[in-house]
């Protein structure tokens, strides 16, 4: 299906032609690009109501700024679609999060509009602030940077840290601050009432735009009423809203808030900002979802909504005839109340990732053992590890890409000292469409090798409820790592009494001949998927699937290496470090010399696309291992001959 951008849209395939449309007919261009991705979300899907509330920030950064030559960088990058259609990829946008096709984040390699590849929040004003320190030393005194950051990214501390670092860095970098009280679910913590303060004062407000309309008039030199004006911002912000002193206290010159709908007034203001030289911050007040109303209305239902009918709102969903299983976050979400019902000591921690999580529904019923922390996973850990030291049972439950920046607090905090913090991995192994910033391929290695780590893995949701009735037993000492694919679900009968599973203990599915396949996770159910195929052509491997990663279940691992020459391991995660590697570790303990191959996410980033196309292309779907063991049968019918 072809859409049609506006008449004025269709003419903008780089910034330098966006320069060119006279100033009073920006806001047309504004309108037809918030209806061109609306359109283009619509029918091929993606994140939506982040860009739609940028539309006129985007416009007016790439006509303000000399851009690329002026580095911008966005953080997080769910809100930079209309970057990407200002910035000569308008045509290609519809291959959105496609396979093969553009990526749904900002990324280096596909244009030299994207300055910084990004996919987690948080890392923009430190990325852009090393670009202006880079820019200082090599003398391009007239090259600027730029980071846009939500209010949602700004809770983490290394947006903190960068602040810190630029107020005294004297280099030249805006920070603008993108407030809609909203991440992907509402803002939560202090900062949230902070900025709303700010943006709510009126007295503040007020006094500040008549100082600036006064000086404006005055007949004295530009730099005089800069130096001026800062002199009484200071003294309206000391008297009249003492919490706006806390990005001028870090040394960021603070302007704003302004609206960040008013294409006029952004490009105003960002032209002066130009100008003036150091560090400093803008902050925009902005709607998300801004122009189509429901997403205004239901921000975090439409922030990546799929597809959808643009004129009456319906949601397209498949339709079945027959009861589908649930995902397995929502399996979560359900078991983690059944399971604090019954213990008192239970808490839910994450890191603002409520809803993708499913501990919604916890928070809901349970709002005093329930917590959204903000996007800070680092700080989510350790404050599950000193409830831990109290007694209480934490489910912290992170993606496990998100994960990765929280590796300190997980050995220092938790497994050194031997804490029984639960860490439930969400996203665990490839997640599709989002690509490689968000595919959750490296959790295994990264937590198999640090002691006193308990690592599993279930086949099922049936498996997921008794891992997390096992790790919030009293008998449950260690830290428990329970990781689990986006959706994916299998069972539609999956609510069924608690059994609990010996830890390091897996479970022999099927016997067979010459071929045992020993797999780990949801991929057992792509093992049992090629076994029904390969039966058929009478070939007839074993299946194990293994539970644990670590501690493997070496009674099993013993059966299944003495009674069959060749094995195939099967993996949600890298092939590098993981759980193929740790069964090579133990045959190489005991003296195994057994033909092994290893599937799994291959040691490369894996780019875009659907989950189906993403487990064929990395070899590890149904067919994959099929194929994989009809090559070792027919090996072994050949060494026979």
């Amino acid at each position: 299906m072809h859409i049609e951008p506006g008449s004025l849209l269709k003419t903008i395939n780089s910034p330098e032609d966006l320069k060119k449309v006279p100033r009073e007919q920006l806001h047309q261009v504004c309108d037809e690009l918030r209806q061109y991705i609306i359109d283009v979300v619509s029918v091929h899907g993606g994140h939506f109501a982040a860009s739609l509330g940028v539309v006129e920030l985007s416009v007016a950064l790439h006509y303000a700024y000399n851009t690329p030559y002026d580095q911008l960088v966005w953080d997080v990058g769910h809100q930079a679609y209309g970057h990407k259609i200002l910035t000569g990829r308008r045509d290609a946008f519809p291959s959105n999060r496609k396979y093969k096709g553009l990526s749904g984040f900002p990324k280096r390699s596909e244009s030299e509009y994207d300055t910084f590849g990004v996919g987690h929040s948080s890392t923009s004003i430190s990325a852009a602030l090393g670009m202006a320190m880079a820019a200082k030393y090599k003398g391009e005194t007239d090259r600027k940077a730029v980071a846009v950051i939500g209010d949602g990214s700004m809770t983490a501390g290394m947006a903190f840290e960068a602040m810190n670092h630029a107020g005294v860095a004297d280099s030249d970098v805006l920070i603008i601050l993108n407030d809609n009280c909203m991440s992907i679910d509402p803002n939560v913590g202090a900062l949230k009432a902070y900025l709303t303060d700010i943006s709510t004062s009126h007295t503040y407000n007020k006094l500040r735009d008549d100082v600036w309309k006064i000086l404006g008039k005055l007949p004295i030199g530009k730099r005089f009423t800069r130096e001026m004006a800062s002199k009484l911002e200071a003294g309206i912000k000391g008297m009249v809203n003492k919490s706006s002193n806390l990005f001028e206290a870090l040394n960021l010159r603070y302007f704003g808030p302004i609206d960040g709908h008013n294409i006029t007034k952004l490009v105003d203001t960002l032209k002066d900002l130009r100008d003036i030289p150091g560090p400093k911050l803008l902050h925009i007040v902005t709607v998300k979802g801004k122009g189509y109303a429901l997403a205004e209305k239901d921000q975090t239902k439409w922030h990546a909504p799929g597809l959808f009918d643009k004129i009456t709102g319906e949601i397209y969903k498949k339709k079945f005839d027959t009861p589908q299983p649930p995902k397995y976050q929502d399996v979560f979400g359900h078991t983690i109340i059944e399971l604090a019902e019954h213990n008192k000591k239970i808490f839910g921690i994450t890191p603002a990732m409520p809803s993708g999580s499913s501990l919604k529904f916890m928070m809901e019923k349970m709002p005093d053992r329930a917590f959204d922390v903000g996007i800070c996973e680092q700080h989510a850990v350790t404050v599950s590890a000193g409830m831990a030291t109290q007694g209480m049972r934490v489910f912290c439950n992170i993606y496990s890409s998100f994960m990765q920046r929280a590796f300190d607090q997980v050995v220092h905090d938790v497994a050194i000292q031997k804490l029984p913090v639960v860490l439930c991995l969400d996203r665990a192994g490839l997640v599709g469409e989002d690509g490689p910033t968000h595919h959750g391929a490296y959790d295994i290695p990264y937590f198999r090798c640090i002691p006193n780590m308990v690592i599993s893995a279930p086949m099922n949701e049936q498996e997921l409820r008794n891992l997390m009735y096992t790790a919030q037993l009293e008998s449950t000492e260690l830290p428990f790592v329970i990781r689990y694919p986006r959706g994916e679900g299998m069972l539609s009968d999956w609510r069924k009494p608690f059994e609990e599973i010996t830890i390091g203990k897996g479970r022999k599915l099927r016997d067979g001949k010459d071929v045992a396949i020993l797999s780990f996770g949801h991929p057992g159910n792509f093992a049992a998927a090629a076994i029904r195929e390969l039966r058929g052509e009478g070939i007839t491997p074993a299946h194990f699937d293994m539970r644990f990663a670590k501690p493997l279940d070496e009674e099993l691992l013993h059966e299944a290496l003495t009674n069959y020459e060749r094995i195939v391991t099967v993996e949600d995660g890298t092939v590098v470090g993981g759980f193929g590697s740790a069964i090579l570790e133990f045959m190489q303990q005991h003296g195994y010399k057994n033909e092994v191959r290893i599937l799994g996410i291959p040691d490369r980033l894996v780019e875009h696309g659907t989950l189906k196309e993403l487990h064929h292309e990395c070899g590890y779907d149904a067919a994959a291992i099929a194929a994989e063991v009809r090559s070792l049968t027919t090996s072994n019918m050949a060494e026979a001959i």
